[in-house]
């Protein structure tokens, strides 16, 4: 059993969370604050159904799950002796290399970090860590419980050993680690997603289409029931507008950055951040484009 700390209470941090207490690994969740962690906590809990309806787990496991889980707003504390740190903080790059400078220096010389950053590179904040040899990204998906890949990134100067064993870590969670031979934006699965979603932002900043439209075109088009701004709601407004602003500044590309500031100012200043809230483009938990007649 390894002790493992996630930094970040929220949606996928939460997740994070609970799937490794489940596979019964001490964990520690820390944010900045008690009140974040209050809201994950109940996040976790909120999990219990989706174990139980995906999962056939148990109350019992469930409830054993739970107790492996402390929380603590005070870094030096929640590192104490941890043999794994999972960062899911905001994509931001100075926010990421401010905590990891402050991580460097508190966390014990045995600690691997590891960044669950979805569009970063760990090389663009390596020399933060204090520790580059024992630095990589693990990428989780939304829904890990059931969508059980998990993608582990080196940079150029991980060491071999640490990736290996980040890959056994991988596994010891009910997880299938992908292996990514060299650092990729966005790993494979959001070098996919990425451009679908900001095509749909898009469209829909452009006044090309309202987003029901735009959702309805691609279930009918692909034959599917998960369209662009169902996915949005499913990894959090907040993800998405980090991720499209970054996107739209690196590509100088105003209309995507249109699209970023509304999905700002129409949603998640109004606290409609996705499924975790219960509302976001749609609500829940009976989304509209899941109605046979969307």
């Amino acid at each position: 059993m390894k002790k493992v700390v996630v930094a970040g209470s929220g949606v996928l941090g939460s997740q994070i969370a609970f799937q490794t207490a489940f596979h019964h690994h001490q964990v520690v969740v820390y944010d900045l604050k008690d009140e974040f962690l209050e809201k994950g906590k109940e996040k976790i809990r909120l999990l219990f159904d989706d174990y139980k309806r995906d999962l056939n787990a148990t109350q019992e496991q469930l409830d054993a799950a739970f107790t492996m889980i402390s929380y603590s707003s005070v870094l030096r504390e929640a590192v104490q002796d941890a043999d794994i740190v999972i960062e899911a903080i905001p994509e931001n790059i100075q926010i990421k290399k401010d905590f990891y400078i402050e991580l460097g220096a508190l966390a014990p010389d045995k600690t691997i970090f590891c960044t669950n950053s979805s569009t970063l590179l760990p090389s663009q904040f390596a020399a933060e860590t204090a520790r580059p040899e024992k630095f990589l990204a693990l990428h989780f998906l939304n829904g890990v419980w059931k969508n059980t890949i998990v993608e582990v990134m080196r940079h150029q100067g991980t060491a071999p050993a640490v990736f290996e064993e980040i890959v056994a870590f991988s596994k010891s969670i009910g997880l299938t680690p992908l292996q990514l031979r060299k650092e990729q934006p966005g790993y494979i699965t959001n070098s996919l997603s990425v451009p679908w979603v900001a095509a749909a932002l898009r469209l829909w900043a452009d006044d090309v289409a309202d987003f029901q439209t735009i959702d309805k075109t691609w279930n009918i088009g692909m034959n599917t029931k998960f369209p662009p701004f169902a996915f949005i709601d499913a990894v959090g407004l907040n993800t998405a507008y980090n991720i499209m602003k970054n996107l739209s500044e690196q590509q100088n590309d105003s209309i995507l950055e249109k699209g970023a500031n509304r999905l700002k100012e129409d949603y998640i200043e109004k606290g409609k951040l996705g499924v975790s809230t219960g509302e976001g483009f749609y609500k829940y938990p009976n989304p509209a484009y899941l109605d046979e007649q969307f």
